[in-house]
């Protein structure tokens, strides 16, 4: 081969690292889902891919699954207030964590909230949700005591409820703290398949 053809290639390659690598940071990017959290929707080992363009331009909605870092002192349910008895974290620490979650947003900006037998009941509505694990009793599926979810901020929960660590416990979510939506998981194949 000759040196103007190992230049070439040498810089092919190389623009499609770049590209690949360019994706990867601003618009779709892959995640693992490391605990059980999410269940039955995605299992621990599946893999998820996140559209990190759209929480640029628009909201989430109820329902999305989102990739996030949530505020330092989550793993160690801190809430950056005192809640009242039987009420959910109202709000977060300011600090934002350099970790990841993945959860189910279930009351965005405005919104009042509780959660009665482990659903949200969103603005005196309860959520239909046949996809969340029943709760059984634990202390955090009844939280009957409304908190209105502050502006740019969105209340995230497992689908995994007696299982998940969530803003039931540390509060919700500011927006810029969002990475993406979960818009597909493509591992294991059997499991492919469009959210």
């Amino acid at each position: 081969m000759k040196r103007g053809g190992i230049l070439e290639l040498a810089l092919i390659v190389a623009t499609a690292v770049g590209l690949a690598l360019a994706v990867q940071a601003w618009a779709v990017k892959p995640y693992q889902i490391p605990s059980q959290s999410m269940e039955p929707t995605l299992d621990v080992g599946q893999r998820v891919l996140v559209n990190r363009v759209g929480t640029h331009f628009g909201d989430p909605d109820v329902g999305d699954i989102v990739v996030f870092h949530p505020p330092v002192g989550a793993a160690a349910e801190d809430c950056g207030v005192n809640p009242a008895p039987h009420q959910a974290c109202p709000q977060p620490n300011e600090k934002e964590s350099d970790t990841t979650y993945i959860k189910r947003v279930v009351a965005v900006p405005g919104d009042r909230l509780q959660v009665v037998d482990g659903h949200p009941v969103v603005n005196g509505v309860k959520a239909e949700e046949n996809f969340a694990l029943p709760c059984h009793g634990a202390p955090s599926c009844n939280l009957r005591r409304p908190i209105t979810i502050p502006p740019d901020h969105y209340f995230m929960m497992g689908d995994n409820r007696p299982a998940s660590d969530d803003s039931r416990f540390w509060g919700p979510v500011p927006k810029d703290w969002i990475i993406g939506t979960a818009f597909m998981t493509y591992w294991p194949p059997s499991r492919v398949g469009i959210f």
